[in-house]
C-alpha cells in the first residue's frame, strides 16, 4: 500500500470509528439518564470485556512487554476519567452541544502531539482545526441561549474536563497504536478500566433491570468496534492528520440527538457543520510523510 493510500484508509477508518462512537454516546446517554453514568459505564465494560476476551485469545496474543502494559494502563486511567465525566455531563446537556464542547480536544492534542510525539504540525492541520472550531463556535452561539435547566452548567464543566482528558487520550492512542495491535488495545483497555471502576463498586454499583441489558450490550459492541477502527487508523497516520476527524462527531450527535431525544437541528447547526467538514477535508489533504514500516502495527 502506498503512503497516500495508507493515509486515506486510516482517515476512512477513523471516520467510521467516530461515527460508531457517536451512536454509542447516544445509547449511553439514555442509559446514564436511567441508571447513572457510573453504573451504565461499569456494565458496558463488563459486556465489552466479555466480547474482547475470546477475541484476544483467538488472536494468539504475545505477552506484552512491561512498558507496553504501562501504556495500556496509563491510557485506561485517562479514559476512565474522560468517560465518567463525559457520560455524567451528557445526561445534563443536549448531546450535540456536549459534543461541540469537546472540540477543544483536537486543538489541545495538536500541541501535545508536537510536544510529546515530535510531530511537525503543518499549516493545513492548524488551519483545518481552526476552521472546524469556528464551525463549533457558530453552533454554540446558536444553541447556548436561554435556560438549560438545573445542572446544565455542571454538566458543561464535566464535558470540558472530559475534553482535556480526551486530548491526552488522543496523543497516547497514537503512541500506543505503534506498539500494539487493535485487539490487544481493546482487550487491556476494557479490563483495566473495569478494574479501576470496580474499586468503587461496593459503594455505587447496582444491577440494571432486564429491559436495559440489550442497550448495554449494544453500547459495548459499538465501543469495541469503534476502538478497533480508531486503533487501526492511529497506527497508520499521524495524529495531526486524524485529529480533525473528531469534528465529524457533531454531525452524528446532531442526528442521534434529534432521533432519540427530540433535540432540534437548526440552520445554524447545519452552517457550523459545513465548516467542520471543510476543516476535516483541509486537514486530510495534507501531504503525509510515510511511516517507517517498523512503526506500523500489523492488524
Amino acid at each position: 500500500m502506498t503512503p497516500g493510500n495508507r493515509v486515506a484508509a486510516a482517515f476512512a477508518a477513523a471516520c467510521a470509528g467516530i461515527a460508531l462512537y457517536a451512536v454509542m454516546d447516544a445509547v449511553m446517554k439514555g442509559l446514564s439518564l436511567a441508571m447513572g453514568a457510573y453504573v451504565a459505564l461499569f456494565w458496558r465494560l463488563v459486556v465489552g470485556a466479555g466480547i474482547m476476551t475470546p477475541l484476544f485469545i483467538l488472536s494468539k496474543p504475545r505477552v506484552p512487554e512491561r512498558r507496553i502494559l504501562l501504556i495500556h494502563f496509563v491510557r485506561s486511567m485517562v479514559i476512565a476519567v474522560m468517560a465518567l465525566a463525559f457520560f455524567w455531563g451528557i445526561a445534563r446537556v443536549p448531546l450535540a452541544e456536549a459534543i461541540a464542547l469537546t472540540f477543544i480536544a483536537p486543538l489541545i492534542a495538536l500541541g501535545l502531539a508536537a510536544l510529546f510525539l515530535k510531530e511537525q504540525v503543518g499549516a493545513r492541520s492548524v488551519l483545518g482545526s481552526l476552521l472546524g472550531l469556528s464551525g463549533v463556535a457558530i453552533i454554540l452561539v446558536g444553541q447556548v441561549r436561554g435556560d438549560h435547566g438545573a445542572g446544565a452548567l455542571a454538566g458543561m464543566a464535566a464535558v470540558l474536563i472530559s475534553a482535556v482528558f480526551y486530548a491526552i487520550n488522543l496523543v497516547i492512542a497514537r503512541h500506543q497504536a505503534q506498539h500494539a495491535r487493535p485487539i490487544e488495545i481493546a482487550f487491556f483497555q476494557n479490563w483495566f478500566i473495569l478494574v479501576l471502576l470496580g474499586l468503587a463498586a461496593p459503594f455505587l454499583l447496582t444491577i440494571p433491570e432486564a429491559v436495559y441489558w440489550p442497550q448495554i450490550a449494544a453500547a459495548a459492541a459499538l465501543a469495541v468496534v469503534s476502538l478497533l477502527f480508531l486503533s487501526w487508523a492511529y497506527a497508520r497516520a499521524e495524529a495531526q492528520i486524524l485529529l480533525t476527524v473528531e469534528y465529524t462527531a457533531f454531525i452524528w450527535a446532531a442526528v442521534m440527538g434529534w432521533l432519540f431525544f427530540g433535540e432540534a437541528v437548526t440552520m445554524v447547526t447545519i452552517a457550523g457543520t459545513v465548516l467542520i467538514v471543510a476543516g476535516c477535508l483541509l486537514s486530510a489533504r495534507k501531504p503525509a510523510q510515510p511511516l517507517p514500516e517498523a512503526e506500523i502495527a500489523t492488524a
